[in-house]
């Protein structure tokens, strides 16, 4: 009984938190639907039936795409409970092969979130048009394409979504004030939306409690006032819930009437974030705070609406609050104004969330995602695009005429992201689920077909503001391309270029160097072999660190790897090499929640630890590694005993280092060492303020001795310190490339690698422990 308690407050609580997150934006849309419905020649309409139709219209869109496609159905779809274009673009990857990832191996399947139920491809017969993405290659090419022009009309939604929900919030002010300048009003918008921007780095962990009980109640208003003004102006309003209205609204309106659809599909923007954060809610409590509140009180409205211009026709400028009753105006306002600030901060955390998934697969230029352990769950913030997005945004508030022109932009880009997920759920039938051809056409044939015809008649509006979407999105994608197609040319330079093994081995244990104390870890994009990063440091510098660990950190298609399965250990030559390789796991959606390297630096030793005992012993999970000798890449966190032997302490910064590192037998002195910790000081003022965590080996029991002393020299070599080693790459196209190849390289790419976030910071590499190597690529 307790237990179904407890299940029940959580649903609840599940229930009324997704109102702050999920429905903000669909929650505002009333601000401006009918505003621009009738912006154009519908505006020539006036009567009775002309209004009763577009109402029939915007109801029956809401109802077919939000309650039937999106609460019905598309909830249903998700990978590992998690929702969005991205998620079934890694279903597709997974079950689909149609990955374009790097470091594809056999030990990815091995994950327990690569695999659902249901989703298996083993047993299901291979036909020629399942075979496609094996066969024609272009096929996985044109498959990321259609997820990065989704992803770029997300993006683009961040720009507009902002400007557009302020804006209609604050325009409520020409009702009471006639004279009030378009200007004045803008600019109030501009300090709101430039005021949101500069404290996002804040977090809203502070003021998130009241995101949700803002969002209820704006629709509770909203939905009495529309109750007021179906009893005040037209009760018989109810008729038009007939789909008999549409078919006599498009036999009055003609052509005016289908490119009035442009502004009526603006009652579903923001459905989209229903699929998107199903993950962080779930699909229950999604389906119930709609179907049995958002629902209800948004039709509410809307007929509310409908029932005050078919008697106010001339307000349709601002029916929305020149329906308000002089009495509950300024409240009205107020809430409305906070309901607008709490949707753009969802949009905005959904589009740090949309660049980071890009970032994660090699898709986005890097950039520094910034997690702290105090803010919300999987609330992130990127510093660049935040600050991309406030100009942008800024520009679009300040150069638009009215809101009519941002409404026709935010339609094209929410419509078009609308279709392109309804692309992809057909693909997912097919290739995912293995459905039969004809129900994967068939579902696109009842959404997309109707998805279209609002897609074209809001593509009628370019010249009115829909240019700006396309633009936008055309640079997001032209970015995203760019960065992908230059990464990947590196990836397969650094797979055809790295070192034979057979090299490494007649350089002998020492490598044919000094081998220094210390830990050297070297980050590489292959998940096998050497890199050409090695013999080019050992060329130019003979001498390296006593541990070599080759650190891969790969991304699965997949939302999260569990802890206990994230690092990959395995060897690299025979055991007096003391070279090994570390592949670090990660989801599209995982977030690093170290809050410093020492975390890392403490887990990936404790990794290796454990893999030099469960090779002893001959057992873990492993899997084949093409590159090392005799070795496994072992699961190592699967281990029962992981970190039993080690302890951990913790301190401030500096604190408590100066006697025991003094201590240590090294061929540092101890006045290189003090000058080291004051350099770092001085570099990295934060440093004295980070909490230090300190590993240190309790249980040194070992039944093989020669377990026992290989681990005491990865601890010892630990005391030393651990460097980082990263390559510092240039890179140009060959000399009798074709044009384009030498422009995408030369100029764009080479632009976008200059210009945007070094790979020490986005990988979170100390600077102050990090060695660079340069190395020409010629692609």
């Amino acid at each position: 009984m307790d237990e179904n308690k407890t299940r029940s407050k959580h649903f609840l609580l599940l229930v009324y938190q997704s109102f702050g997150i999920v429905f903000g934006d669909l929650a505002t849309s009333p601000l401006y639907v009918y505003r621009s419905a009738f912006a154009g020649r519908l505006r020539h309409y006036q009567s009775e039936e002309a209004v009763f139709g577009a109402f029939s219209v915007i109801f029956w869109t809401l109802s077919f795409f939000s309650l039937f496609k999106y609460a019905v159905f598309m909830l249903s779809v998700n990978d590992n409970g998690e929702g969005g274009i991205f998620a079934l673009y890694s279903l597709l990857c997974r079950h689909g092969k149609f990955s374009l990832l790097p470091n594809q191996q056999a030990s990815d399947e091995e994950l327990s979130t690569y695999q659902h139920a249901g989703y298996s491809n083993r047993s299901v017969p291979a036909s020629s048009f399942r075979r496609l993405p094996d066969r024609d290659k272009k096929s996985k090419l044109a498959l990321l394409i259609l997820v990065l022009m989704a992803a770029s009309m997300a993006m683009t939604l961040g720009v507009l979504t902002p400007a557009i929900s302020v804006v209609s919030s604050i325009e409520g002010l020409k009702v009471q004030s006639n004279d009030l300048n378009h200007r004045i009003m803008v600019a109030l918008a501009g300090v709101l939306l430039l005021s949101l921007f500069v404290l996002q780095y804040q977090g809203t962990h502070k003021v998130a409690f009241i995101f949700s009980p803002v969002v209820l109640l704006w629709l509770l208003s909203i939905a009495a006032l529309g109750v007021y003004n179906i009893m005040h102006w037209n009760p018989r309003i109810y008729e038009a819930l007939s789909p008999i209205y549409i078919y006599r609204f498009f036999r009055l309106t003609g052509i005016d009437g289908w490119i009035s659809l442009g502004g009526a599909l603006l009652c579903i923007t923001g459905i989209d974030i229903l699929f998107t954060e199903v993950g962080q809610f779930s699909a229950s409590s999604i389906r119930v705070a709609f179907c049995f509140f958002v629902y209800p009180c948004l039709v509410l409205q809307y007929m509310g609406q409908a029932a005050f211009l078919s008697k106010n026709f001339s307000a349709i400028s601002l029916s929305f609050y020149a329906s308000v009753p002089d009495a509950v105006f300024w409240p009205v306002l107020v809430i409305a104004i906070l309901a607008t600030v709490v949707v753009s901060q969802a949009v905005l955390s959904a589009t740090f969330s949309t660049v980071k998934q890009c970032h994660a697969l090699g898709c986005f230029p890097r950039v520094k995602i910034v997690h702290k352990s105090k803010w919300i769950d999987r609330q992130i913030y990127v510093p660049e695009i935040n600050w991309i997005l406030m100009v942008l945004c800024s520009a679009v508030t300040l150069g638009s005429q009215d809101t009519t022109r941002i409404g026709n932009a935010y339609g094209i880009a929410s419509m078009t992201l609308i279709f392109i997920t309804t692309s992809l759920i057909s693909l997912s039938i097919y290739f995912v689920w293995h459905k039969g051809l004809a129900l994967a056409l068939s579902f696109f044939i009842l959404f997309g077909t109707i998805e279209l015809t609002f897609l074209f008649s809001s593509y009628i509006r370019i010249l009115q503001g829909g240019w700006v979407p396309l633009l936008l999105s055309s640079i997001f994608l032209f970015t995203m391309f760019v960065w992908h197609y230059g990464s990947r040319k590196k990836y397969l330079y650094d797979q055809n270029h790295k070192l034979p093994m057979k090299w490494i081995l007649t350089l002998g244990s020492d490598l044919g160097i000094v081998r220094v104390p210390g830990i050297g870890l070297i980050y590489t994009h292959l998940a096998n072999g050497v890199p050409a990063t090695f013999s080019h440091f050992l060329t130019n510098l003979p001498a390296f660190y006593q541990i070599i660990v080759f650190v891969c950190d790969k991304t699965v298609p997949v939302p999260f790897v569990p802890q206990k399965e994230r690092y990959l250990v395995g060897r690299i030559g025979p055991k007096s090499y003391r070279m090994y390789r570390c592949i670090v796991q990660n989801g599209y959606k995982d977030v690093n929640e170290n809050e410093n390297e020492y975390d890392f630096e403490n887990a990936l030793i404790m990794s290796i630890a454990e893999f030099i005992q469960l090779e002893a012993e001959g057992g873990g999970s492993g899997t084949p590694d093409g590159g090392s000798i005799g070795g496994r890449l072992a699961v190592v966190k699967s281990s029962e005993n992981f970190g039993k032997r080690f302890g951990i302490s913790k301190s401030n910064g500096f604190e408590g280092t100066s006697s025991s590192s003094l201590n240590i037998t090294s061929s540092k002195s101890a006045t290189l060492v003090k000058l080291k910790m004051m350099y770092d000081e001085q570099e990295s003022p934060e440093v004295k303020f980070k909490t230090r965590v300190q590993l240190t080996l309790v249980d040194t029991r070992y039944k093989d001795s020669f377990v026992k002393e290989e681990v005491m020299r990865l601890m010892e070599a630990k005391k030393f310190g651990v460097a980082y080693v990263i390559g510092h790459s240039n890179s140009k196209a060959k000399w009798n490339s074709p044009f384009l190849k030498r422009f995408l390289i030369n100029i764009v790419y080479s632009f976008l690698r200059k210009n945007c976030r070094a790979p020490s910071i986005a990988l979170s590499i100390p600077q102050t422990s990090l060695i660079e190597v340069g190395m020409n690529y010629t692609l």
